[in-house]
């Protein structure tokens, strides 16, 4: 069962554990649509550099009350049964699951707009930190808080490089 609706540690909680919890909601046999958002870790920026790694850091109490506060308000939606958006932190290769969103509903047209409006949502709201380690031209890894690049103009070197 699904503790909570937040931020987990990598490896903490599983898809199939998240799906379960979702169909043994007592309101559940209402349901006649289950959609997910499964965000991943890309290999490539949106600038063409290769991704060797993400790290992700999360101020975890404050996100966990914004993730909580996006889910109980679309669940106030015509139709919405349940919504849960669960957040990983940790270390994570490209390919790897860094975020779950799921909603269920009456129908998909009560879902697919609430799923779209969940994940834009945390994008936006939760105090969540991303790290990027790319590999440069030269093959170094290089390393960055998103967020900080606009205001650096060279990636720092990855301090450790036998983790990166």
């Amino acid at each position: 069962m699904v503790a909570y609706i937040g931020v987990h540690e990598k490896g903490k909680l599983s898809l199939l554990d998240l799906l379960k919890s979702v169909k043994d909601r007592p309101d559940f046999h209402e349901a006649g649509a289950l959609a997910m958002f499964i965000g991943v870790v890309r290999g490539e920026t949106p600038g063409g550099e290769t991704v060797k790694k993400l790290e992700l850091d999360a101020y975890e109490e404050r996100a966990n009350e914004v993730l909580g506060k996006i889910c109980r308000e679309l669940r106030e939606r015509e139709g919405v049964i349940d919504v849960q958006i669960h957040h990983f932190v940790g270390e994570f290769g490209v390919g790897e699951d860094l975020v779950y969103v799921v909603v269920a509903g009456a129908h998909r047209q009560n879902v697919f707009p609430v799923l779209e409006e969940a994940v834009e949502r945390y994008k936006k709201e939760a105090t969540i930190f991303k790290k990027e380690y790319l590999i440069d031209k030269t093959g170094a890894t290089v390393s960055y808080w998103v967020g900080e690049r606009e205001t650096e103009k060279t990636p720092r070197k990855a301090e450790d490089s036998s983790t990166s």
